[in-house]
């Protein structure tokens, strides 16, 4: 009988050894696999926080210039009648956000509506704009008419758009 308390003393020990490597075992490979996470996270992040950055500045300069009273100071000839200043706002504005598209990757969904909204906001104001005045009266009163709708928002929908993508980018810090 003392032979098998002896065996039983020693497996019991043995199975405390065990289990106790196994626990020490895990806990260092569940560090370093964390460890190693963290380290990915950080590099990752080293590499998409300037895209990201680059991309929220891109959008809300895109903004900037599609601003009504961007638009018309860059675009309007003394020559230009209503429906010439018309067309160019809104060619200008599709083109640029054209060019920006793909800004969206590094942008949440949230902060690519507000961009969105924003322009379709300005296309919507042109056009009624558009529609108030005669398509050969002069630019002048185009604009006259564009400013009047816009100085009606407050705040703007590109404002709006600019203080969410503001604060969406401090976030990243």
């Amino acid at each position: 009988m003392n032979e098998w308390a002896t065996v039983i003393l020693m497996v019991m020990v043995g199975a405390i050894l065990f289990a106790t490597a196994y626990y020490l075992l895990k806990l260092f490979f569940d560090n370093e696999r964390n460890k190693r996470t963290w380290e990915f996270k950080a590099e990752h992040m080293k590499v998409t926080i300037p895209l990201r950055l680059q991309a929220y500045e891109r959008m809300i300069l895109f903004l900037e210039r599609m601003s009504p009273n961007s638009l018309i100071v860059r675009l309007q000839t003394p020559q230009m009648n209503a429906r010439q200043l018309q067309m160019d706002m809104l060619s200008l504005i599709r083109a640029e956000f054209e060019h920006n598209l793909a800004q969206q990757l590094y942008m949440s969904k949230p902060a690519w509506d507000v961009i969105v909204n924003a322009k379709e906001n300005v296309i919507k104001i042109i056009n009624l704009a558009a529609e108030e005045v005669d398509a050969n009266a002069p630019h002048m009163e185009l604009s006259q008419k564009i400013m009047a709708h816009w100085l009606l928002l407050n705040p703007t929908p590109i404002r709006t758009a600019i203080d969410f993508l503001k604060d969406e980018a401090n976030q990243l810090f």
